[in-house]
């Protein structure tokens, strides 16, 4: 065999396996950095569920201590962790940013608006009280690391309270806890915390407690 050729073929042959090598070692990195991602929004969304369940907390003991429900189902009276008008947008650490008008439109009729009385009032499937649905007020919202001034949380999470009537009540005002033994709703109200986080993070649950003998937990469960 020629002695050129040899050394053509050896040429080829090391060629082929650096190019081999190179495409194993950009196929280990891609998946150690994709494991990397995935591992990190892990973190982040069971991060949010703490958030969104700490919120909900936070603002069931304030609104045990609200003589009038009434005020702040009309959206007049609200929480004392706010961090500004009742609107407009929220940049997160990562450049994104937080609608609240969207948040609030989302909640009442599923459009990222503020909603019509008509829209409201529909009967779907997520909201099948008609009438009697919720009209979602913005109750509280801020970093929840402002919560505790000492620094002591350091969650980069946003949340946003919204609260409405118990959609049980049948009086066909979901800006006034009924009143009555009649009413099934009457001393109830519904509470819905949402938290936000870096790179689309989202979660939240919606619940209701009532205070007629005491605070108490009537419903709890996750949003999806």
């Amino acid at each position: 065999m020629n002695l050129r050729t040899e050394r053509g073929m050896a040429l080829l042959v090391v060629l082929l396996a650096l190019l081999l090598a190179s495409a194993l070692g950009a196929s280990l990195v891609l998946t150690t950095s994709s494991e990397t991602i995935i591992a990190g929004n892990f973190r982040t969304s069971i991060d949010m569920s703490y958030v969104a369940a700490a919120a909900a907390e936070r603002a069931i003991a304030e609104l045990n201590g609200v003589a009038d429900w009434n005020a702040v189902l009309s959206g007049t009276v609200r929480s004392t962790f706010v961090d500004g008008p009742p609107g407009g947008q929220r940049r997160m650490a990562d450049g994104s940013t937080i609608d609240l008008d969207e948040v609030v439109g989302l909640a009442n009729c599923g459009k990222p608006r503020r909603c019509t009385g008509a829209e409201m009032d529909a009967v779907t499937s997520s909201r099948p009280w008609g009438v009697n649905n919720p009209r979602w007020q913005l109750y509280a919202y801020g970093w929840l690391r402002d919560t505790a001034p000492d620094a002591t949380v350091r969650s980069s999470g946003y949340v946003v309270v919204l609260v409405g009537d118990d959609p049980a009540e049948n009086d066909g005002n979901p800006l006034q806890d009924g009143a009555g033994e009649g009413n099934p709703g009457a001393g109830t109200i519904a509470v819905r915390a949402e938290a936000r986080g870096p790179r689309g993070a989202r979660k939240g649950v919606e619940l209701t407690f009532g205070r007629p003998a005491g605070p108490r937990l009537l419903s709890w469960r996750e949003l999806p």
